[in-house]
Order: structure tokens, then sequence, then C-alpha cells
């Protein structure tokens, strides 16, 4: 129980890390876009070694193509894909259960 939980907050934090290095690219003019090519498939790996199998695949897929399209940065997938996990997953995990 104790190893869930600690997973479950080191999964928020590089989450929160990921998504900061993701937004980077604003902060850099010209220089951000082509940080996004290096980035992007960086980013899908890493989400895919965050949560395992087919919809850590799914996910990996959408940051890819997320942090690749210009502008589309901003929106934090680590973040969201942490909450599908261990909040709506959890509550519907739940619901099932009772």
């Amino acid at each position: 129980m104790a190893e869930e939980k600690d997973l479950k907050y080191r999964n928020l934090f590089l989450g929160l890390l990921f998504d900061g290095i993701g937004m980077l690219s604003f902060v850099i003019p010209g220089i951000g876009e082509f940080s996004d090519v290096i980035w992007a498939p960086i980013a899908g790996w890493l989400m895919t070694r965050l949560y395992k199998g087919k919809i850590g695949q799914a996910a990996g897929l959408v940051t890819f193509v997320e942090e690749l399209i210009p502008g589309l940065d901003i929106i934090p997938s680590f973040t969201i894909m942490w909450l599908y996990t261990y909040v709506f997953s959890s509550k519907k995990d739940k619901k099932i259960e009772s």
C-alpha cells in the first residue's frame, strides 16, 4: 500500500516536472519550436515509462503529437494523465467495487 502511494506521488512530481520542461519552449522565442522537435519523442517515451500498458502507449503517442505541434505545449499532458490514472479511474474502480 505504501509503495502504491509513493508511486502515485512520484508520478505526480515527475509529471509536473516534465510538463514544465515541455512549456519551456515558450520562454525562449525562436529556439522554442526547435526544442520541441527534440523534446516530443523524449516526452512520449517518458509517458510510456510512467504509465504501463496500452493506456500508457496511447498517452505516449498523444504526448508526442501534442509536444510536436506548435502552440499545444501549454497542455499539461503528464498532469492530465496523472489525474486520469489516480483520480478519475480510482473513482470509477470504487463504483464498480460497491
